[in-house]
């Protein structure tokens, strides 16, 4: 069966100064119908980047240099900007980080939702209000028949997002990407949000694209997970594979940060104290043919020192770990 979404090696760089800087580095998936791909790492590993090359939304001065990007079997590379224009809101669609400067100040939410109903729907004023008014109803927002004639300013952080998400899935898209959907808001709002994408998607049958730093919010909602670090994926296989036997040092790192999936370490004086991952990533100057992790990785050994960074080794069927020491290592 196709995929929904296959990303094959892309690469992405970044052109200043004469230069060309990579951004990403050979980045492969596969999104299927109704399954959810979570993309983990933190800021700066190119999470974000990823999106933005699916939905040709890159920046300027940053452009895809090598690998294929395939919607439904559809070139999206390829495609020219009247065919991108239709698949954007319409085939694919995408819940930015944060929803007050994504949404337009100036005009209504029924007017936002509305529109994308009529540029891809073409459906009237009346009729597109109407239909807002339901999507606003379907993604839980109290009182939609008022609210669909508020204006951003007026709505909380989580309607906001809701409303985020109504555009998205208005006109019920193959492919859904959340980057960071739960971005500032509060637990319970972000416990919330998650649950409605879970039900949105059981419903639509949507492929979504989940970015996130969160692998407690990958335990609960992916179907496979890629971890990416500096531009490159470093480890990669399905969830409950990755989440329950983590072999690359920053996967592991990554889940000793969050409490339901490591309490931490006890503490006589009090609460289990949570470990961190010391260092930070990398600048995109400062990254080489090595592995990107070597100067805060507690495991290193001679062979990482004096070795570039090692392909995706596959183990088994559902995992692969770009790491030379990750069977000395392994849980």
């Amino acid at each position: 069966m196709t995929p929904v979404l296959s990303v094959q090696n892309l690469s992405v760089s970044i052109n200043g100064g004469g230069a060309s800087v990579p951004v990403l580095e050979n980045l492969s998936f596969d999104v299927a119908r109704g399954k959810t791909m979570a993309l983990v790492g933190e800021s700066g590993c190119g999470k974000s980047m990823t999106a933005l090359a699916i939905m040709q939304l890159l920046p300027e001065s940053f452009q895809v240099t090598s690998g294929s990007i395939r919607l439904d079997g559809k070139d999206v590379l390829s495609a020219s900007p009247r065919e991108l224009r239709s698949l954007r809101g319409n085939e694919m669609s995408m819940i930015f980080q944060e929803p007050m400067t994504a949404l337009n100040p100036l005009y209504t939410v029924g007017d936002q939702i509305g529109e994308v109903l009529r540029q891809h729907r073409k459906l009237g004023r009346r009729d597109a209000t109407e239909q807002a008014i339901g999507f606003l109803k379907a993604v839980q927002i109290p009182a939609a028949e008022q609210r669909v004639n508020a204006y951003p300013h007026q709505l909380s952080g989580g309607m906001r997002q809701r409303v985020m998400i109504a555009m998205a899935l208005a006109c019920k898209p193959k492919l859904l990407i959340a980057d960071e959907p739960t971005t500032a808001l509060d637990v319970t709002v972000q416990a919330q949000i998650f649950d409605l994408l879970s039900e949105l998607q059981d419903e639509t049958e949507t492929a979504i694209v989940l970015i996130t730093h969160d692998l407690g919010a990958v335990s609960e909602l992916a179907d496979d997970v890629a971890v990416l670090y500096a531009g490159r994926c470093i480890e990669q296989g399905a969830a409950h594979e990755v989440i329950s036997h983590a072999r690359h040092p920053y996967t592991r790192g990554l889940m000793a940060c969050v409490p339901h999936l490591r309490l931490g370490r006890a503490n006589d004086h009090g609460p289990a104290v949570l470990d961190e991952i010391p260092g930070m990533v990398p600048p995109l100057g400062a990254r080489g043919p090595d592995c990107a992790f070597l100067p805060r990785c507690a495991f290193a050994g001679e062979v990482c020192r004096s070795q570039p960074q090692p392909p995706l080794d596959r183990i088994g069927a559902a995992a692969a770990v770009s790491c030379w020491r990750h069977q000395e290592i392994a849980p």
